[in-house]
């Protein structure tokens, strides 16, 4: 049972209304943050209206400001998005979705004025607003609008997707939309496209930048991302539609050669019952090195195949990509389509192959993760030489799932990393290294024989002997 000292809402309830009113106002004071958490609560507590007007002043506030925002204060800007974001729909939406949802229009519009301020390199704001455009749906169906009018302002929303808040918002509102509203969007983004591109005398023209053919100017720009916010807005339309050949009239002869737009095209096609066209259209694709991974194209080929009941050409391409990429996804599913007892003799065979394939690296994941951990430790007692200890997201996991019954070949993995680490200085994995020896000196009393490779005493005397004078990475050692 809790403490009645712990902090939880009921112990809380305790001290009665009148003292936690004035403890929170103990703990607003000078806090801005808070000090809106409450006024919000307040006005939601008096009705959704009063909720609305105190959102409308916020979001407004938050368009207005011109502070730029840097890492120290992106935390606070995403928390305060976010209440606004959740007293939408919280406190709006269940009683008045219509309102919400046009506030949700405002919140979501914020972007612009936002990512013109602060850097996003974390992706913690576009999240939010990502989240918004998936309220918008949620509001939408609540509020059975219009279909027209959503689709009117669905077509604003995308013009000025300037940062990627709406990217997938035809899809995200195409139950809302419906077949009226997803014509009428067609139709105005069609009409869009048919209007001439604005062109601006020269000495209107504003030059940006440079480019190997010549001047940039900001017109070009503009004109050339409203082609593309259109392109990519039919084709969200005619996936929503259903219509295969509206998807694949947005993209030239050309473009269709591109092994990934193909295998786009080949996936829908096939989910329409034209796996004939499908296969045509993926094997027409101009790949340029065969000997990369493009498993987009390899997996639409691969589909077609089954859909036209060609299983051996499909189970050979399978086969295909695990021999060449050891693709451990792709021998799954190879030999789970195998005959009862056939998957065991193939298994075997295949995991031969990984053990003997040229990218040690890459067999060694394979094999642990798989997992076959006799033979990942055989890999690495055989090959140790080309352990890379700067493949520490590789090197840790493995050293930790061979070190229970694989000491010795769990001790080479580690001593991979600290050799690293001392001989390359680099100083941010010392932390890591000193660990990694600690783990070292508790495996070697599980080691009866060390084989050919240095017992822990000597190695240890080794590297002390060469980087003795590296302090801040001893000093995490004792």
């Amino acid at each position: 049972m809790a403490s009645k000292n712990t902090l939880n809402a009921q112990n809380l309830e305790a001290l009665g209304a009148a003292r936690l009113a004035e403890l929170l106002m103990e703990i607003s004071s000078g806090d801005a943050a808070v000090k809106r958490r409450l006024r919000l609560a307040l006005a939601g507590a008096r009705s959704p209206a009063d909720a609305s007007r105190e959102i409308r002043k916020r979001l407004a506030a938050i368009s207005r400001s011109s502070a730029f925002i840097d890492w120290q204060k992106r935390r606070a800007l995403v928390d305060d998005l976010e209440t606004q974001r959740r007293a939408i729909v919280d406190h709006v939406g269940p009683a008045d979705p219509k309102v919400a949802l046009d506030l949700m229009w405002s919140f979501t519009a914020l972007a612009a004025s936002v990512f013109a301020r602060c850097d996003d390199s974390s992706g913690t704001i576009i999240g939010v607003f990502h989240q918004g455009a998936k309220d918008l749906a949620r509001l939408a169906e609540t509020a059975r609008c219009n279909a027209v009018e959503l689709a009117d302002r669905t077509y604003q929303a995308l013009l000025a997707n300037d940062y990627g808040q709406y990217d997938h918002i035809i899809a995200t509102l195409s139950g809302s939309l419906g077949d009226s509203g997803l014509v009428h969007l067609k139709q105005r983004l069609i009409t869009l496209s048919n209007e001439p591109t604005k062109k601006l005398a020269n000495h209107e023209r504003r030059k940006i930048g440079w480019s190997s053919s010549g001047p940039i100017f900001e017109d070009d720009i503009q004109n050339r991302h409203q082609a593309s916010v259109i392109r990519f807005a039919l084709r969200d339309i005619a996936d929503a539609q259903g219509d295969v050949d509206a998807f694949i009239a947005q993209y030239d002869t050309r473009a269709t050669k591109f092994p990934k737009i193909a295998a786009e095209i080949s996936r829908r096609l096939t989910a329409a019952g034209r796996a004939d066209e499908a296969l045509q259209i993926v094997e027409a694709a101009e790949r340029e090195r065969a000997d990369r991974p493009e498993f987009e194209w390899e997996d639409a080929r691969i589909a077609a195949l089954d859909a036209l009941s060609r299983s051996e050409e499909a189970q050979s391409a399978r086969w295909s990509c695990f021999e060449r990429f050891l693709s451990e996804r792709h021998l799954r599913e190879h030999l789970k389509r195998l005959p009862d007892f056939d998957d065991i003799e193939v298994e075997t065979k295949a995991l031969d192959i990984v053990e003997s394939h040229a990218n040690f690296q890459q067999a060694l994941w394979f094999l642990a993760s798989w997992p076959t951990l006799d033979r990942a430790a055989k890999l690495v007692l055989q090959r140790s030489q080309e352990l890379d200890g700067d493949r520490y997201e590789i090197l840790t996991p493995v050293a930790e799932a061979l070190a229970g019954k694989h000491p010795l070949a769990a001790t080479l993995a580690l001593r991979a990393m600290i050799v690293f680490a001392l001989d390359q200085s680099r100083t941010s994995h010392y932390r890591h290294a000193a660990r990694h020896l600690l783990e070292c000196a508790g495996l070697a009393a599980n080691i009866a024989d060390f084989e050919k490779h240095e017992t822990h005493q000597a190695f240890l005397a080794r590297i002390r002997g060469k980087h003795g004078k590296k302090t801040s990475f001893w000093s995490n050692t004792a």
